[in-house]
């Protein structure tokens, strides 16, 4: 994967994250909440236009075959955004609730967490004929070895910022 790519992507999403993570110092400001929300929302778009340059960097295909592709990717990536629109809110709920979780905020977390673990693959699942018609089966699983790498790599920056529960 092209590293040089790739760096700009995490960057952003540390300064996503940084910027949730400062909600847990009780901004209590609509603006400042606002101005946070839409700062995340420009990088996430960041993020989403970085995701595909790496995979258009990566994933080898003719011109005949990019026509049909990127719609197919456009429109996997709409469905996605589905969900990771519930792993933000899901991360916003918990920073504001880090200090006064319950155990019960805690189990629906978890539960909400894997949840959206399952639906992600769900969503590469529903999508692995529709990039067969497209590109060729090894082309499809070098697609999806790509996407889940970029997440992989994602996830692991989120993850380094969220701190764990107070037990």
């Amino acid at each position: 994967m092209n590293k040089a790519m790739l760096l700009p992507s995490l960057l952003l999403i540390a300064l996503a994250s940084g910027t949730a993570q400062d909600s847990k110092a009780d901004h209590t400001s609509a603006h400042a909440k606002h101005s946070a929300d839409a700062d995340i929302q420009l990088l996430r778009q960041d993020i989403q236009s970085e995701r595909k340059k790496i995979v258009a960097a990566n994933l080898p295909l003719s011109s005949a075959e990019a026509t049909k592709f990127w719609p197919v990717y456009d429109q996997y990536m709409g469905e996605m955004k589905k969900v990771n629109d519930e792993r933000y809110a899901l991360i916003k709920d918990y920073a504001q609730s880090y200090h006064t979780m319950t155990d019960a905020q805690a189990g629906d977390l978890m539960k909400r967490s894997l949840s959206l673990d399952s639906d992600s693959n769900q969503l590469r699942m529903k999508y692995i004929p529709e990039f067969e018609k497209v590109v060729s089966p090894k082309k499809t699983a070098m697609f999806f070895q790509i996407d889940k790498r970029i997440d992989l790599l994602l996830n692991l920056q989120i993850a380094s910022e969220v701190p764990l529960v107070n037990p």
